[in-house]
């Protein structure tokens, strides 16, 4: 069955199901999700957990499979993790993760935990995760949207009993804080924390969260391609930045920036090869956030743009990595801040 994050709770109330399935790119509500399966799990008896790491295409599928088989002499009831970081398990897993959804079923013994990343279309109809959605709950996670970052703030203040002053004033102060952590869950859940330390329940002191959080935005390259991909032009020079200043590699954000413009020119050519939009993004492997943004982009830009772009991308990863070249600063940053603003005024 399909699941939606913010039902878990009341479905874990009702009673466990024998395998759940976490996907998604959002580290805190993954691990707070999990750790609510877990609490749930401990209350009904099960004390033994195994954890297996599925690393690279040879990972040794039958100590999982005799994991599940079998039980200690302390225990009864034990828990099974799987985390599958590069959500593909290769064939032997796809197998392996068969046999184990059908083992669940009915089985009260063992309880059965994957955890894997955001999933595309073909990876959600493939023959391994229809058995494991089958054969318990599949709990999709998706990220928080920025525009939906202060309200999501709000109710985290609102489940320590704090909340902030009402009105516009209040408002204005929930996004400050949004803009502060920049969509950075974990950073947000840290400063949260904190305030439940700083303050008593109920409405903050004027100034409270400014204070906490005043120098303590965490800057994600990741979400800075989602600016530039948007046309934010200012907000993904802020970024930048906060990037430099928190002592980010700027090979990293070049790498992103580029991936960016690499899978737009791939895009665009296989548009021009007369593949339907929905096909060029997937087989560009744009999904998610991306997806919108991507596809207004790479129907605006024209060929030449994409590939001057292209271009400009391949100078400044020889400027990040040490070379100078004719009418591009030398800073790698500055370098990196007109590549920014290229594909940014591209997108706007």
């Amino acid at each position: 069955m399909h699941l939606p994050l913010p039902q878990l709770p009341a479905q874990l109330q009702k009673g466990l199901r024998p395998l759940y399935v976490l996907h998604g790119d959002e580290p805190l509500l993954q691990q707070e999700a999990l750790d609510a399966i877990r609490a749930a799990a401990r209350a009904q008896g099960y004390s033994e957990r195994s954890s297996f790491t599925v690393a690279g295409a040879h990972f040794d599928w039958s100590a999982v499979l005799a994991a599940g088989g079998s039980l200690s002499l302390f225990a009864e009831r034990q828990i099974v993790e799987i985390r599958i970081p590069g959500g593909k398990p290769g064939k032997d897993g796809s197998t392996a993760l068969q046999q184990i959804a059908e083992g669940a079923r009915g089985n009260d013994s063992l309880l059965t935990i994957v955890l894997l990343p955001r999933l595309d279309k073909a990876m959600r109809v493939s023959a391994w995760f229809t058995a494991l959605e089958g054969a318990g709950a599949a709990v999709q996670i998706d990220p928080v949207e920025r525009a939906q970052l202060p309200g999501w703030l709000a109710q985290r203040l609102a489940a320590q009993g704090q909340r902030v002053a009402g009105g516009e004033a209040g408002q204005r102060t929930l996004q400050f804080f949004a803009d502060r952590v920049e969509g950075n869950l974990l950073a947000a859940h840290q400063e949260i924390s904190k305030l439940a330390l700083l303050h008593p329940p109920g409405e903050l002191p004027e100034g409270a969260i400014e204070a906490a959080v005043l120098n303590v935005a965490r800057y994600d390259v990741f979400k800075l391609s989602e600016a530039v991909l948007s046309g934010q032009v200012l907000r993904a020079q802020k970024m930048l930045d906060g990037l430099q200043a928190e002592g980010a590699a700027a090979v990293l954000v070049h790498w992103t920036l580029a991936e960016d413009i690499r899978a737009l020119k791939r895009t665009k050519d296989a548009l021009g090869a007369g593949k339907p939009l929905p096909m060029a993004l997937r087989e560009s492997r744009v999904w998610g956030a991306k997806e919108r943004p991507f596809a207004a982009l790479v129907q605006r830009a024209s060929e030449a743009q994409l590939t001057r772009l292209l271009q400009s991308a391949h100078v400044v990863d020889g400027i990040v990595k040490g070379l100078r070249a004719p009418g591009w600063p030398q800073d790698a940053w500055q370098a990196l801040a007109r590549l920014a603003l290229q594909l940014g005024q591209l997108a706007r």
